[in-house]
Order: C-alpha cells, then structure tokens, then sequence
C-alpha cells in the first residue's frame, strides 16, 4: 500500500536523522555491547579466580592441620604470587602466620603478617594481621616497633583489642600509668558481650592497681 503525504514525509525526516546520529548509535550500542562482554568476562575470569585460589587454600590449610611446612608454604606462595587480590589468599597468609608462629619461626610468621597489612583487600584481615604482627613484636621484645603498629589506623571495631595490646607492650616498657589508662580504654570501648576479654583486661589493670 502506497505511503500518504504524510508518512513520507516521516520516513524522509527517520532517514535524514538516520544519516545524521546513525554512526553515533552505532558506535554507542557496540559499546555498549563490548562493555557488557568485558564485565560478564570478568565475571568470568574472577569466579574462575576464586575457583583456584579456594583449592589452593584447602590444600594450604590441610597442610597446616597435617603439619606439613613444605605442602604449606608451596600452597601460601601460589596464592600471594597468583592470586594476590583474593580473600583466600590473605587468610592463606594469616593461616600460614599461626602455623609458623607455632613453631617459633617469628620471621616467617612477620613476613606473612606484613604482606595482608600490605596487600589484603579486606580491612579486617589487615587489623587482625596488625594485632598479631603486634604480639609478636611484643615477644620479641621489639617494643617500639610494636607501638607504631598498633598506632596505625584501624576499624573502630577492633579499638578495644589494640588499647589491651597497647596496654601490654606499656606495662612491658615498664609504663604502668599509661599502661592503665590503655586498659581502661580496652574495657570502654569493649562490647558487653566480650566478657571473657572483658575480664582478662580487668585483671590486668587491678594488677596495675587501676
């Protein structure tokens, strides 16, 4: 059926505005389109990612329950050196930290600590790193170096568990009145429901006469 006056005259302007904005919406939807296939790759490529560093991660625990140092560090180096920006490979360092730890190998254990300071892309395994990275410094004497850990920035939910620390490194210095008042502080900011931590810190400070 023949188009009326009318419905040329749209056709003509869909044409002209075609030939005006054409490549414009073209290069818009292929990118557009590109764009989705890179997100949906990536997609991809991160749960492919995860898929990885997760056996890595079981075969790494495994080894810490077994005891085998040699299946954990091989396990603990694939995941910082592969899969570096996944949660699995900090709590691989942190599972590795405590397995060293355990047996007196404070380097080990330090060098595992720092990378998640470092590197973990989870604030909250970055303060449990600098807490136990704190404690060993502590065991080591290293009193300074464990104050300046514990004065880096951290979550307020970890307050009242580096004030303890703090408190103990003081009273370790041979600080009891500064000792005191970061145990006060450990108790303020420490929840109800921490009553067993509630407690030791109390002790504590009583032992310090506060």
């Amino acid at each position: 059926m023949p188009l009326d006056l009318e419905e040329q005259e749209q056709v003509a302007e869909l044409k002209a505005w075609w030939r005006q904005h054409g490549n414009l919406i073209v290069s818009a939807v292929l990118a557009a389109a590109l764009a989705f296939a890179g997100w949906q790759g990536w997609r991809w490529y991160s749960g492919s990612q995860a898929v990885q560093a997760a056996a890595h991660f079981d075969a790494l625990a495994k080894a810490a329950q077994a005891g085998d140092a040699k299946a954990l560090r091989d396990a603990a180096g694939t995941l910082i050196e592969s899969y570096p920006r996944t949660l699995y490979a900090a709590m691989g360092a942190l599972v590795a930290a405590r397995f060293h730890f355990d047996r007196n190998d404070f380097k080990a254990a330090k060098t595992q600590l720092e990378w998640v300071i470092e590197r973990a892309p989870s604030e909250d395994f970055r303060d449990l790193a600098r807490l136990r990275l704190a404690a060993i410094l502590l065991d080591e004497k290293s009193h300074d170096e464990a104050l300046k850990v514990l004065d880096a920035k951290h979550t307020p939910a970890y307050d009242s568990q580096f004030a303890a620390l703090r408190g103990d490194v003081l009273v370790a210095k041979n600080q009891p009145a500064e000792a005191r008042a970061a145990y006060q502080l450990a108790l303020d900011r420490a929840g109800k429901e921490q009553s067993a931590f509630r407690e030791s810190v109390r002790m504590r400070l009583e032992a310090l006469g506060g």
